[in-house]
């Protein structure tokens, strides 16, 4: 599920909802970003935004947040938002988009998506509280983007449990995906000080090897916090059958599809 719903929550951040926002005053992508993911907390400061998202380094949210409200409203970012990012899904999908099963898989994710505890899940839970589109492609969005919020601060809970830092996270990640730390998108911009220094912690712990590649503890610890995330993005899709899982994600699939090959 995770990997279906990631490439249509993630139409947001493409260059339709960008757009939108440059149009309204925003300095650059970075500024839309956080004006239209935070907007669910309303003008929360940078540091509760930044111990909501919980993987920006240090300094990076206060950049942003709150400059953006006084060019935006939450209301309005919101509005501008769903409407970008619609706009780009629809774009992608081109006849999928006003096919009956695009209108199915949007109700059966949104009667999923908004069924879940809120308890501990304060972006999802800040979601959970705006209405629901009606138009279906928005409404598939917004589902979508609810079940990756959700699945998001379940992952920063096992982070947090498991003592994994934001940026220790991002380096885990590009561990993972076979990269050195300094080469992976997210933290490449660090100093290097700053890096070599959640490295040489990560190092300590026995995460880390000497030439700055995971030990078998820390593969070991990555998987079971990805494990534990995946159980803890479970309760959303108890409220569908087995029969209507198994049919949201078969109807998913060529829109997963389409919106990653944006």
């Amino acid at each position: 599920m995770f990997e279906l719903v990631e490439p249509i929550a993630t139409i947001t951040f493409s260059e339709v909802p960008n757009e939108a926002f440059l149009a309204l005053g925003m300095r650059n992508y970075w500024d839309g970003y956080f004006a239209g993911r935070a907007a669910p907390l309303g003008t929360a400061p940078a540091e509760v935004v930044h111990a909501v998202f919980y993987n920006f380094a240090d300094g990076e949210v206060a950049r942003h947040i709150p400059w953006v409200w006084g060019k935006v409203s939450p209301q309005e970012a919101l509005a501008v938002r769903e409407r970008g990012s619609a706009a780009a899904l629809r774009q992608v999908l081109g006849d999928l988009a006003g096919s009956p099963g695009l209108v199915r898989a949007a109700g059966l994710a949104t009667r999923a998506a908004v069924s879940a505890p809120t308890e501990g899940r304060a972006l999802y839970a800040g979601l959970r509280a705006l209405d629901v589109p009606e138009d279906p492609v928005a409404r598939l969005w917004h589902a979508s983007t609810l079940l990756r919020e959700h699945r998001g601060d379940g992952h920063n809970a096992v982070l947090l449990a498991n003592g994994i830092g934001g940026t220790e996270a991002h380096v885990l990640l590009a561990l993972s995906l076979g990269m050195r730390a300094e080469e992976f998108g997210r933290i490449h911009h660090l100093p290097r000080a700053r890096l070599d220094a959640v490295i040489d912690g990560l190092r300590a712990r026995g995460l880390v090897d000497a030439a700055g590649g995971f030990t078998d503890a820390g593969r070991e610890t990555k998987e079971r916090i990805e494990a534990r995330t995946d159980e803890l993005a479970a309760p959303p899709y108890d409220a569908l059958t087995a029969d209507e899982l198994d049919e949201l994600i078969t109807l998913l699939e060529p829109i997963a599809a389409a919106a990653a090959d944006d």
